[in-house]
């Protein structure tokens, strides 16, 4: 028995292909946690940025490198006008452990809380938790050269253990708990660590987080859950402000 091959022509293979625009709706689609990897990606080329520009700052140990002091936070920097710090910091690493450690967290719960939440109101809820990071290290060690994606990083923390609390799941039965835990105990029993870079953010991120996990029986209006992030975002850069005053 001889076995029957079938066989297109190109131009109707080609034809009958998606247009580029409806590949990319398709590909789009498909990528449940886009800002989670943008975020990360966006971390990561800062990082080998600066490793090319000083391969000391490859490592933790070592002096302040020009790339860390161009980006990094501190409040005679902002006194001079040099606002965007309070972003830029949040996007710098000390070390490779430093920044391994806060991507392999961002991605485990970018997994968990950005599905949830939507690309848009994940991304507000990052970078409220950021800026109210950023204020907390400004306010608690204003003459201290800070960087890291921690307080963004503790606020989804926060915003995951409010909401599982909300839907009446044990925070601690689920790993998340035990890590924010863990987290705080080193937050403030290892020195070099910005106590109020975390606090900052895990407050943030824990007020967000109980409005905009809220479980469907206690929904709360749509609005809010756009309007508050973005007002702690507003927030945050205002006392940043207020702080000089």
């Amino acid at each position: 028995m001889q076995a029957t091959v079938g066989s297109h022509c190109l131009e109707c293979a080609k034809a009958a292909r998606p247009d580029v625009k409806t590949r990319a709706k398709y590909w789009n689609a498909g990528q449940r946690t886009l800002v989670t990897y943008a975020l990360i990606i966006a971390n990561i080329s800062v990082f080998c940025w600066m490793v090319l520009e000083d391969p000391s700052s490859l490592m933790s140990r070592g002096g302040i490198t020009q790339t860390q002091y161009d980006l990094g936070l501190a409040k005679p920097f902002l006194a001079n006008g040099e606002w965007y710090r309070l972003v830029t910091s949040g996007f710098l690493h000390f070390g490779i452990l430093h920044i391994a450690l806060n991507m392999l967290l961002l991605y485990q719960l970018g997994q968990l809380l950005e599905p949830a939440l939507g690309r848009g109101r994940f991304a507000l809820l990052y970078f409220a938790a950021l800026l109210a990071g950023s204020f907390g290290a400004v306010l608690t060690a204003p003459f201290s050269l800070t960087g890291g994606a921690s307080g963004a990083v503790f606020g989804l923390m926060g915003a995951a253990a409010v909401g599982l609390h909300r839907r009446g799941v044990n925070v601690f039965s689920t790993g998340i708990g035990t890590t924010l835990l863990l987290n705080l105990v080193l937050t403030f029993s290892v020195s070099g660590i910005s106590i109020g870079g975390h606090l900052g953010g895990v407050v943030a991120g824990s007020v967000c987080g109980w409005f905009m996990l809220a479980p469907s029986w206690k929904p709360v209006p749509t609005w809010v859950t756009w309007v508050l992030p973005s007002g702690v975002i507003a927030l945050s850069l205002l006392l940043s402000v207020a702080s000089f005053g």
